[in-house]
């Protein structure tokens, strides 16, 4: 049977332009950027509306797909369908103040009561002070003082006239109270004339100062309890005038919100500290303090503010959040600490709120592998959530790295739904190496990378049309957008699907409208989107050039002419970034008479792959089922990757390997025109392979820069068809036949092409013909088993 190789309608998949009916994308309504991802999308949908804890979501695609789009997008979508969650703020506690008190209020009131609570002590911080600057707080007070000082001199003054009367001269001295006795004249008297006296007269005076002395120590001992009674007095009458000064304001902040009673309890509070720290409100300017007052603090007010932790004024949605830096204190929320005087000091006005307090009570977007990077960040979200609470604490506290006081704010309940975004494998290990996992992420919206392209190209032209727009880019032609969905099949390596990978298709509408400018263009031609294919890969292909250049000078051999026995050009893809490339390598295969084994040389010397392995495992049980069903398998073989340096992985070559082994057993020269590419399995049937269009141009550009001969070309699995998307250039050459690319589904259909000669077909007893190829394989093998039978009976003989 001759294998036709295939027509350029097979090679290439033309976008057809009637399928497009505008002439520009200018054209086309907006369409949204979630193209083909019903199934991610479904599953978005349903953990945004499942209430219940642990269905959050993880939506696994690579980067760049627009994931993060479409679960913004989705979850906006949600949050307008969701009541706008409360504002949260953070009070001083009067009674522990380490643990600041956390207040809900309805949305939008938080910015209120803020604003509330300093107009209130921007009030009181004049109302007070003119309370008691005023006529009638000065009266009270100075008739306190006054009596409290009357009081004293009262009691001093009755001593002295009680003495006066006793002819003693009561008098005041630098350390206390002195008594001298004194004639009928009240003089004093000296001591002569007091020794002078009689003794009952002496004795009098001493017994009356002696009395008078007890009566002056037990009056000044009343003096600091009477004092201290003044003192309770003047508090009182602070209280009394500062209730009045404060009531007023704080009732209508009462009334205010009186629905709320947090606020109440609060105002509350706030109205008995300010009354006993009234004192903090009355400007001291240079005044002397007495002993047993204390100091004024710098900032006596700032207990009274309000620490607005999220504020949703204005908002008429649930909030949906998205965190770029998901770590400990971006999450948690921190605490901040100023220095002063040489220590770092805090207070609740400090505390700074995280993502998930602005996201709480709504929607919360993490990169996974960002979260994974910082340092227990997974594990602070997974215990956040399952406490339902934010609990806001310092990483070092929570590894009790540190033992320092620090404030201990009031947890806030926490309601939230989370969407970690991240890469498929990140979705299995972490199903698989975290048991809790599956607690938390219970949904998992997996996004597709490409979609249908029949039925799709208007869909798609209008995903084209939106991202130019969003971008601010020319408009496209309608050959640019054909030429564009062309360029997608390539990219999703199938001429029946489009990419859906959203950043690779607006680099290169970007980098098109560069080019339409510097063309000069009003839209962007298909002219323009060549021009950034090609550049983009002229920006990527230095390496390719040389190895290239190595395999044109000789340096690295590869033959594309002629017939060579056990020797093939298999084909591989080198991925290097953003850029892949076909590489043709050439392999060879030698046989002798042995006990059945295949030697991979590449295995031997550890440089090949497990999956190459298996491929090799796999062709040598294929030649043994084949070929030596009723016989031993008498053949020992060795199959190498010649000037390959480097680990080779996969079972691509498979097929080329098991052609170079039978060409080498029935000495059949193999075409060196010709390369080869795909995977056997044990039946001798032809696998698909991946990067077929990179297999095919390798080799072409080979042969291209040598010169088409006209019989070149590459062999390729029949199942692999439906992927070609082809170079123009190789698609020109093959409409010109000199070049051909031929799809095979045997080992046999590869044989004879390769050998130009029948494979042939084994009869009823298992016999091939004589001149076939198979035919002279099973000679040959056959041959090997005479040999080998010799041989043994020799050395049984001999022995």
């Amino acid at each position: 049977m001759t294998i036709k190789d295939l027509t350029p309608d097979q090679l290439y998949k033309s976008c057809n332009l009637d399928q497009l009916d505008f002439d520009s994308s200018e054209e086309l309504d907006d369409i949204d950027t979630i193209l083909g991802q019903e199934r991610a999308t479904e599953a978005i949908k349903f953990g945004l509306r499942v209430a219940k804890p642990g269905y959050n979501i993880f939506a696994m695609a690579p980067d760049g797909t627009g994931k993060l789009t479409t679960a913004m997008q989705l979850a906006e979508q949600e949050a307008h369908r969701q009541p706008v969650p409360f504002d949260w703020c953070y009070v001083h506690n009067f009674t522990q103040p380490a643990k600041p008190k956390a207040i809900h209020l309805e949305p939008g009131q938080g910015k209120g009561f803020q604003r509330d609570m300093a107009e209130l002590i921007d009030e009181l911080s004049v109302a007070i002070p003119a309370a008691f600057d005023g006529d009638e707080y000065r009266s009270r007070a100075g008739e306190l003082e006054n009596d409290s000082r009357q009081r004293e001199v009262g009691e001093i003054s009755r001593l002295r006239d009680e003495a006066e009367k006793a002819h003693i001269i009561f008098t005041e001295t630098a350390t206390g109270y002195a008594f001298l006795p004194a004639d009928d004249n009240n003089e004093p008297l000296t001591p002569e004339q007091f020794n002078k006296l009689d003794k009952e007269r002496q004795r009098q005076f001493h017994d009356t100062v002696l009395d008078l002395q007890d009566r002056v120590r037990d009056t000044i001992t009343k003096f600091p309890q009477w004092r201290k009674e003044t003192k309770r007095k003047l508090q009182a009458l602070n209280r009394e005038v500062a209730e009045l000064a404060v009531s007023h304001p704080i009732e209508e902040l009462k009334q205010k919100y009186a629905k709320w009673q947090p606020i109440l309890d609060y105002l509350l509070a706030v109205q008995k500290d300010i009354i006993e720290h009234v004192r903090d409100f009355i400007p001291h300017g240079e005044k002397v303090l007495s002993f047993m007052e204390l100091p004024q603090e710098p900032q006596p007010f700032k207990r009274y503010q309000v620490n607005l932790m999220v504020d949703l004024n204005h908002k008429r949605a649930a909030p949906v959040i998205c965190e770029d830096l998901p770590n400990h204190g971006n999450l948690l929320g921190r605490i901040d600490h100023q220095a002063q005087m040489g220590s770092l000091v805090t207070d609740f006005t400090m505390i700074k709120p995280g993502a998930l307090h602005k996201a709480n009570g709504g929607y919360l977007l993490i990169d996974a592998r960002k979260l994974l990077l910082q340092p227990y960040a997974w594990e602070t979200l997974k215990r956040t959530l399952k406490a339902g609470e934010i609990r806001i604490e310092s990483l070092e506290r929570a590894l009790s790295l540190i033992s320092t006081t620090s404030l201990e704010p009031e947890p806030i309940p926490l309601n939230v739904k989370v969407i970690l975004l991240g890469d498929p494998m990140l979705y299995y290990l972490l199903s698989y190496y975290d048991p809790e996992f599956q607690d938390f992420f219970k949904v998992a919206a997996d996004f597709a990378n490409s979609v249908n392209r029949e039925h799709n190209s208007m869909e798609y032209a209008r995903l084209l049309a939106t991202i130019a727009k969003s971008e601010e880019l020319r408009p496209l032609s309608r050959s640019a957008i054909a030429r564009v969905i062309e360029h997608s099949a390539r990219l999703a390596d199938d001429a029946e699907k489009l990419l859906t990978h959203l950043r690779s298709i607006k680099d290169l509408l970007t980098e098109a409208d560069h080019w339409a400018g510097e063309n000069g263009h009003t839209q962007i031609a298909n002219s323009d989107i060549q021009q950034a294919i090609d550049q983009k890969t002229r920006r990527l292909d230095r390496l390719r050039d040389r190895l290239y250049e190595n395999i044109q000078r000789g340096i690295v051999m590869i033959a594309t002419e002629g017939a060579v026995v056990g020797q093939i050009n298999g084909l591989s893809v080198l991925q290097l970034g953003e850029f892949a490339f076909g590489q043709a390598s050439r392999i060879t295969a030698t046989t002798r008479m042995g006990n059945g084994k295949v030697v991979d040389i590449e295995r031997e010397t550890e440089l090949g792959g497990a999956i190459h392995s298996k491929g090799v495992m796999i062709l040598s049980h294929f030649i043994a089922a084949r070929y030596a069903r009723s016989t031993p398998f008498s053949m020992i073989a060795s199959l190498v990757f010649e000037q390959s340096y480097g680990h080779v992985e996969g079972d691509s070559a498979s097929l080329a390997e098991l052609c170079a082994i039978l060409s080498s057993l029935a000495q059949v020269p193999l075409r060196q025109d010709l390369a080869l590419t795909g995977s056997v399995n044990q039946l001798g049937q032809v696998q698909p392979i991946g990067g077929v269009n990179e297999k095919i141009e390798g080799f072409f550009d080979i042969c291209h820069a040598r010169g088409l001969s006209g019989s070149q070309g590459v062999i390729i699995p029949a199942s692999n068809v439906a992927h070609l998307m082809l170079r123009w250039d190789v698609l020109h050459a093959a409409q010109a036949e000199q070049f051909h690319i031929y799809a095979i589904e045997t080992v046999d259909d590869a044989l004879a092409l390769l050998s130009c000669m029948d494979a042939g077909t084994a009869d009823a007893d298992g016999q091939f013909p004589a001149e076939s190829f198979n035919g002279k394989i099973d000679a040959q093998l056959r041959k090997f088993t005479s040999l080998m039978k010799e041989f043994i009976a020799k050395e049984d003989k001999d022995s």
